[in-house]
């Protein structure tokens, strides 16, 4: 026999859709002979990369899974005590085996069409609920990144509350309790010094409210575990018109008096102990509440309820695209920053649990935080809080910190070292008698003693709160049915199962969103993160109990600078949003260091997402916009013209590379050169690296920092609006920038302050690109990048007999993506491009990037993962819907009564005794051979966002309540 002993499954494979065949197939169709012609007409030569990637070979999936064993053997995971915000939770295996293990979770897309998004919507409006209720405020939104950011968010959202008709000097100042935990400050910091805002860190006692505060953040319990009745505090603020912010625990709060009830205006802080493993850093949902008199003004996404157009309560986001689509340059807020996917975990945690589970957890872990307190003290320690839920500072007597590190760490224990003289330790749901035991026995060995167990179950029952009760929770909470419903497994299986069938992800078809790259979310990528190594090890853990996450993450940061030409890569930034900031920042620090404080102008071209100008203006900087050229590329003399304008103050030039109209421009470089012979940096969006990868890279278009949206390119899945990551990569100009962090040394010889709240920012998930690199290798990465170029082309060749397409290059092609036109049809017949993506879900497809970058069309991206035939099914749908719009023009359909109008069609209208449609059922649900095999129903019918912007409801109050809602709220166009 003639047999192989070298495996030769590859996972590039896999990975990648088009067979040889199906190759071969397409390329005659768009009329090459070769995929290196192609390439050859698309990529432009003075861009090239002839080199190959120096990444590692590939390794099989099993290969990769054997070795990531080994890292995961490398971390030591100790039993943690350390806190600060980070904590051991127990995630139900219905929920992670359900959710996030779950691709029909994990791979679904932010909810914008959410006629197809009702089961993560209903999930997410339960997230709101959860939060709403546990800190008294009336207004919640979807989540964002982490604790740390949040905070920032509300001090931005507050200063500019404060100004926004102020016309004297700037009202400026916030004050930050030094009780806040200190990767927190640290946000803030960056946050705060390129818009003006002075943060203050004080002793709360000691504070003033001069006519410059604005506001203050206190933090609840405080980061030493010490509990503070703030209410003086709070009323005295709002006398003086300072706005007060709280970061609290949430777990905390179904036990303390909520954030609300003593005078707060926003609530901040993270879910991740409701069920979310502490991952290294994430990821996390942060979480931000507020007061009903800010809905216009916060930030991210608000999911709310409204109706469709049969009267059906139906859930949407509310105010969607406010900040990222109308305001731009005059944004202060990104909506690219949430985490949908755990915040649907910690969601469904509330829900399996109930009120009353929440409680049990929260009353256990602070008995056992009262037990080893009481048992410390008569051990002759002092232990300082004399309030506190689950964390203690305790006094070491006769011992200096690092001598009882010593004896800690030998017992395998980990504990927050305050200072020389003080240890805290922080008890969480993970904890039980046997881990008071070892904490104890720990301690009496520090003072020479011998430890005698004790019966802490016997104990428990003379355990009382540790807090006064005017600081006790007295009202209840989570009252809503979905909280009391499902806390069986069978029934909790069931509901989870229920809302994921109502929602359309890539386990169904493809989803071909322009800019927004949904590709295969490999299994054996996604594998490791729920392994215990990873997931439960504490982010500011002592660095010898890390080697296996640094061995990986010190690899992928050497990956990510080969792969884009660059010196240096910070992995800190957790979205695409942080990355295009922290990008900016590392510019505006260069300049800065040189002494150049005037360079505050950026430039940015009018294809730009709408995040770039939005992360332009939180950066301090000011935006000048660029226009485009009738093909969609940047007019270079109109470019020329505004550097050589601004050449004293030019910071930069933030593009977007193949551009937002999916081409490759020729005239990169040159732009590029243009932005340095004038003073400026390059920023280079990351969006479209799908289309660079072992083709070319940001460093050779000429740019000096990029960031990478790893939940594109990389392969981290999209989760429905989160989690993503995006790091930065920079050149040997800004290596010396990139940021630090307050525990772990990260970051340049300058570094900025820490853009997120942990280290490695969403470590976790770092894993999956990781895979995604080293089972793909070179050629692998390469070859995907090939075939998303020809997928592409493919597509928009088929299609171009059925719409105009809207930019190419001069030889007519495109990069990874296209945009077809539909504005003649709006123009002529009232034919919206919101009609065509709603009757694209009769057909069974998500629909692609609607109105983006130019209103009124649509922009297609297949991804190199989807089939030859995946493809023909796309481009079925499209030229079916396209002989829809003719029979309007022809007047075989009715104009404003026809399929594409009335669109989606569900299963409930057409099993409606009644069809009073001047056409059939089966031409409504099944106009295509294909959905006879298999069809997907939207559960609702088209959603009136009016009305649900007139009626905003923002958490889940009974169903019957929705037809008869009566808050009126007055909300600006979107």
């Amino acid at each position: 026999m003639n047999v192989n002993l070298t495996s030769t499954d590859r996972f590039v494979d896999r990975h990648v859709g088009p067979s040889p065949k199906d190759t071969a197939e397409m390329l005659q169709a768009i009329g090459v002979d070769t995929l290196d012609d192609l390439i050859d007409e698309v990529v432009p030569e003075a861009i090239r990369n002839r080199e190959n990637l120096n990444t590692p070979a590939a390794v099989s999936e099993y290969d990769f899974i054997r070795g990531l064993r080994r890292n995961a053997a490398e971390n030591r995971l100790y039993r943690n005590f350390i806190g600060l915000g980070y904590y051991g939770t127990i995630v139900p295996t219905v929920i992670q085996r359900s959710v996030i293990e779950n691709p029909g979770w994990y791979t679904q897309y932010t909810p914008y069409q959410a006629e197809i998004a009702q089961g993560r919507l209903e999930a997410l409006v339960n997230f709101q609920t959860t939060v709403a209720d546990l800190t008294g405020m009336e207004l919640t939104n979807a989540s964002l990144l982490d604790e740390g950011t949040a905070a920032a968010e509300a001090m931005l959202m507050l200063f500019n509350d404060k100004n926004k008709r102020n016309k004297g000097e700037p009202i400026n100042k916030f004050l930050v309790s030094d009780r806040v935990l200190p990767q927190t400050i640290a946000v803030l910091q960056t946050r705060a010094e390129p818009v003006g805002i002075e943060v203050v860190v004080s002793k709360h006692k000691d504070w003033e409210f001069d006519a410059r505060t604005f506001g203050i953040l206190l933090q609840y319990p405080g980061e030493a575990g010490a509990i503070i009745d703030y209410r003086e505090l709070c009323f005295k603020a709002s006398d003086a018109g300072v706005y007060v912010v709280f970061a609290a625990d949430l777990l905390a709060l179904t036990v303390l008096r909520s954030p609300g009830a003593m005078g707060a205006d926003v609530v901040v802080g993270t879910t991740q102990r409701f069920g979310v493993p502490m991952g290294f850093g994430g990821p996390h949902a942060g979480y931000f509440a507020c007061r009903e008199k800010f809905k216009r003004q916060i930030p991210g996404r608000v999911i709310g309820v409204s109706k469709d157009v049969d009267g059906n309560p139906s859930y949407r986001m509310a105010l969607q695209t406010r900040e990222q689509h109308i305001k731009r340059e005059k944004a202060t807020s990104n909506i690219c920053t949430a985490q949908a996917l755990l915040a649907i975990m910690a969601g469904m945690y509330a829900v399996y649990h109930g009120p009353k589970g929440l409680q049990n957890i929260a009353l256990r872990i602070h008995t056992l935080a009262r037990l080893l307190s009481d048992q410390l003290n008569g051990m002759g320690y002092r232990q300082e809080n004399v309030w506190f839920f689950d964390t203690l500072k305790v006094q070491l007597r006769g011992i200096t910190a690092g001598q009882f590190r010593n004896i800690a760490e030998q017992r395998e224990l980990n504990f927050r070292y305050i200072d020389e003289h003080y240890v805290g330790i922080s008890i969480d749901e993970t904890h039980g008698p046997e881990d008071l035991h070892a904490i104890l026995e720990a301690f009496a060995a520090a003072a020479g003693k011998t430890y005698t167990p004790v019966d802490f179950q016997a104990l428990a029952d003379e355990v009382e709160l540790n807090f006064s009760a005017d600081l006790t929770r007295a009202n209840d909470y989570l009252t809503h049915p979905v909280f009391h419903s499902y806390h069986s497994e069978t029934e909790m299986m069931r509901y989870i199962k229920r809302l994921e069938s109502r929602d359309l992800s890539l386990t169904h078809s493809m989803i071909a969103l322009g800019s927004c790259t949904m590709k295969l979310n490999a299994a054996s990528e996604l594998m490791p993160i729920t392994w215990p190594e990873f997931a439960n090890m504490h982010p500011f853990a002592p660095g010898d109990q890390t080697l296996g996450y640094m061995e990986i993450i010190s690899d992928l940061e050497e990956y990510l600078s080969e792969i884009t030409g660059f010196a240096a890569t910070s992995l800190q930034p957790n979205s695409g949003a942080q990355g295009e900031y922290s990008g900016l920042m590392v510019i505006r620090a260069y300049h800065l260091d040189r002494g150049d404080e005037k360079r505050n102008i950026v430039l940015i071209p009018n294809s730009a997402h709408g995040t770039n100008p939005a992360s332009a203006v939180m950066a301090g900087m000011k935006v000048v916009v660029i226009p485009c050229d009738e093909m969609g590329n940047i007019e270079v003399e109109a470019l020329r013209a505004k550097a050589i304008e601004h050449k004293d103050n030019l910071a930069g030039l933030m593009v977007t590379y193949p551009s937002t109209h999916g081409v490759f421009e020729a005239a990169i470089r040159e732009v590029c050169d243009i932005v340095h012979e004038n003073g400026g940096l390059v920023y280079m969006d990351g969006a479209n690296m799908n289309a660079q990868v072992g083709l070319t890279s940001p460093a050779a278009i000429g740019a000096d920092v990029c960031h990478l949206n790893l939940h594109k390119t990389f392969a981290i899945p999209h989760g429905g609006g989160g989690p993503g990551m995006g790091p930065i990569c920079v050149n040997e100009k800004l290596e010396d920038y990139l940021p630090s962090h307050r525990f772990r040394k990260t970051g340049g010889i300058k570094p900025i302050s820490s853009v997120s709240s942990a280290p490695w920012g969403s470590a976790l998930i770092l894993l999956i690109s990781y895979g995604y690199i080293r089972m793909l290798g070179p050629d692998g990465m390469e070859e995907s990048t090939r075939l998303a170029i020809l997928n592409a082309n493919y597509v928009k060749e088929r299609l171009s007999g059925y719409f105009p397409i809207l930019y190419t290059a001069e030889n007519g092609r495109v990069g990874h993506e296209f945009i077809i036109d539909l504005r003649h049809w709006k123009r002529n017949h009232g034919i919206e491009a919101e009609d065509v993506a709603k009757r694209l879900m009769d057909y069974g497809f998500h629909a692609p990037t609607v109105s983006f970058p130019v209103a009124g069309t649509m922009m297609i991206e297949p991804t190199e993962s989807e089939s030859k035939a995946e493809l023909d099914r796309f481009v079925a749908a499209m030229a079916g819907i396209r002989h829809e719009i003719d029979e309007i023009i022809d007047g075989k359909a009715d104009p404003k009564n026809n399929v594409l109008k009335n669109a989606p069609h569900t299963l409930a209208l057409i099993t409606a005794p009644n069809w009073d449609f001047p056409y059939t059922r089966a031409k409504a649900t099944y106009p295509a051979a294909y959905l006879n095999n298999y069809k997907f129903w939207p559960s609702v019918r088209r959603i009136d966002n009016s009305f649900g912007d007139r009626n905003l409801v923002c958490t889940c109050p009974p169903i019957e309540q929705y037809a008869e809602v009566k808050v009126e709220v007055e909300i600006e166009a979107v």
